[in-house]
């Protein structure tokens, strides 16, 4: 990768920095997301930048956006597109969906039915969408940004394991502090000058972000790095008593793709198991389904993950 590409990237992170405030490890996940070509979940609370950020990584790399509110209404056309007749030409036009775009932020999507949800399932995982019998390939690259409401709200439907699998990654946001949010107030007047800005140089270009999602394919991982992240998988899964369904082989590969797009990002040629353990929560936490015993215990992710990357054996490499 050229110095001038690399440079670029960090200005990306730094470009959203210089607009929004206390998501550091969201711009760098989001940048591992592209890179990797993943898809991030987000859970937090509403008015908190989410919405923006998404923009804003689409207009520092120069791609489409599109925005999809998710309700109980919505219909899987309303996100895939479908054909109408155009009396004029006499034929059959197809429409696109706003999933046609190079970033799409997908909010409060358990809020739609489990039909809509299930329509998000071939475009997230293959990158095209199958529309009365007809494929369409998506833009590429193309990264889904959705939020999700808290299991304590109501007029919710809970994620399926396997659309939650379709995520590379997840990332929990809050409210930020009061010296945090005072920093927000002073930046007001310039998000509201870029929101509505049509002219915002972009600073890497879609032929950029795809020839790096090559690049970061020539980023050497040992063997024992990848038997690492498989130990820590199987790890997981020997705690058969605590979840509904154990982490997938996508946990695994996810944890491959992401410490592998994490080393690349950090200027490194190589993998080391800091780069696997440091990507592992934002990858395993969404996965871990726990039964109903395990909740009454007050059991977290965070705390599970925790003990496993304590307890798995660190290769020297």
């Amino acid at each position: 990768m050229s110095k001038k590409i690399d440079e670029k990237l960090r200005n990306v992170i730094e470009f959203l920095r210089s607009y929004i405030i206390g998501y550091e490890e969201l711009f760098e996940l989001l940048s591992i997301s592209l890179l990797s070509g993943g898809h991030v979940l987000i859970e937090g609370p509403p008015g908190s930048g989410k919405t923006l950020t998404a923009r804003l990584l689409a207009l520092s790399i120069g791609g489409t956006f599109k925005r999809i509110q998710m309700t109980p209404d919505m219909l899987p056309s309303d996100i895939l597109g479908g054909f109408f007749y155009d009396i004029g030409k006499g034929e059959w036009i197809f429409r696109e969906g706003p999933i046609f775009a190079n970033v799409i932020f997908i909010d409060e999507l358990n809020r739609a039915s489990p039909r809509t949800q299930s329509a998000l399932l071939e475009a997230m995982q293959e990158g095209r969408a199958s529309i009365e019998g007809v494929t369409k390939e998506l833009p590429r690259p193309n990264l889904f940004i959705a939020t999700q409401m808290t299991k304590s709200e109501v007029g919710i439907y809970p994620l399926t394991p396997t659309l939650l699998d379709r995520f590379a990654f997840s990332y929990i946001t809050n409210y930020l502090e009061t010296d945090k949010e005072k920093e927000v107030l002073d930046k007001v007047d310039a998000i509201d000058e870029v929101i509505k800005s049509t002219s915002v140089s972009p600073i890497l270009s879609i032929k950029d972000i795809l020839m790096l999602q090559e690049e970061i394919k020539k980023v050497y991982i040992d063997d024992k790095i990848k038997l690492y992240i498989a130990s820590i998988v199987g790890e997981l899964r020997k705690k058969e008593d605590m979840f509904v369904i154990a982490p997938s082989t996508r946990a695994s590969v996810w944890l491959f793709k992401g410490s592998r797009a994490l080393a690349f990002l950090e200027g490194n040629d190589y993998v080391s198991p800091d780069h696997v353990k440091k990507i592992a929560r934002y990858v395993l936490r969404h996965r871990l389904f726990f039964n109903p015993e395990a909740e009454l215990k007050n059991v977290t992710s965070e705390n599970i993950i925790s003990s496993v990357l304590e307890k798995v054996e660190v290769p020297k490499v």
